[in-house]
């Protein structure tokens, strides 16, 4: 009795065990209908010429937009390097430390131009927002902030739409910068097109402060009861930091004195 028991228990196990492999079996016969379905359907996607060249027109206006910001970042650009050039042939240091440059995301525009209320159009985009092409110039004192700013202004090609003195006034949070928002001139095949550019100008302790800051507060989410604390926190790091530039520039001034007055002695 108990060997047929057994036997009738070995059966059923076999019976589960058979249905259960059928089961998986339907399963991943599914699965692999159903990536096939999806492997057709990329296939006739990707194959469909019509589908494709209509996203392509659709997409070769931004592309085109996005192409002509480059090539007015590549202008502001020139223009810097070719003063850092001047600067280290002629001088006894370059004020120039780092030349940096971004094109803003079409995700960043779009949600800039969503906050704004500005129409989504290239022509709106164009107009109305001033920073999607960006250089940022860091220097080494205060003072070599405004003497790069009025170098870029003096050329006869550049205009200047707007300036932002985040220096002399500083925002709540601390950061400072000079910002210009500048028209330059591309030159293309047929055509000569005015494109605007944001140059950022800011000393090395400007730069910290600004970086460190975005990297604490990116994304985090910060307790409503801790906000007012960090962000006090914070404008204190830039009164340090601030404190620190005029102080070199400060002793910079002396020792460009020191120098002047040694030079005038050796004249005599």
């Amino acid at each position: 009795m108990h060997g047929t028991y057994q036997i009738m228990k070995m059966g059923n196990i076999q019976k589960i065990r058979e249905q259960l492999d059928g089961r998986i079996l339907e399963t991943m016969e599914d699965k692999i209908t159903e990536k096939v379905k999806d492997s057709r359907l990329m296939d006739n996607f990707l194959t469909n010429e019509k589908l494709l060249d209509r996203i392509s027109r659709r997409l070769e206006p931004i592309e085109q937009m996005n192409a002509y910001y480059r090539c007015a970042i590549m202008e502001i650009e020139t223009k810097f390097r070719v003063l850092s050039e001047q600067f280290s042939l002629k001088y006894d240091r370059n004020p120039i430390e780092t030349i940096k440059s971004r094109l803003k995301s079409q995700d960043s525009i779009l949600k800039k131009m969503n906050r704004k209320g500005i129409p989504v159009s290239l022509e709106a985009m164009e107009r109305e927002i001033d920073d999607i092409a960006g250089v940022r110039v860091i220097c080494s004192f205060v003072e070599d902030v405004y003497m790069l700013a009025d170098c870029l202004l003096q050329q006869d090609d550049i205009t200047l739409l707007e300036k932002k003195d985040y220096i002399k006034h500083p925002k709540d949070s601390g950061y400072r910068s000079l910002h210009l928002i500048v028209q330059v001139p591309i030159f293309l095949q047929n055509e000569k097109r005015p494109m605007k550019v944001e140059v950022q100008i800011r000393t090395l302790a400007m730069d910290l402060w600004a970086s460190q800051e975005h990297k604490l507060r990116y994304k985090k989410q910060i307790p409503e009861n801790e906000e007012e604390a960090i962000s006090q926190e914070l404008a204190e790091c830039a009164q340090i930091l601030a404190s620190v530039d005029n102080r070199m520039q400060n002793l910079r001034a002396k020792l460009s004195d020191s120098r002047f007055q040694e030079d005038e002695r050796r004249r005599l």
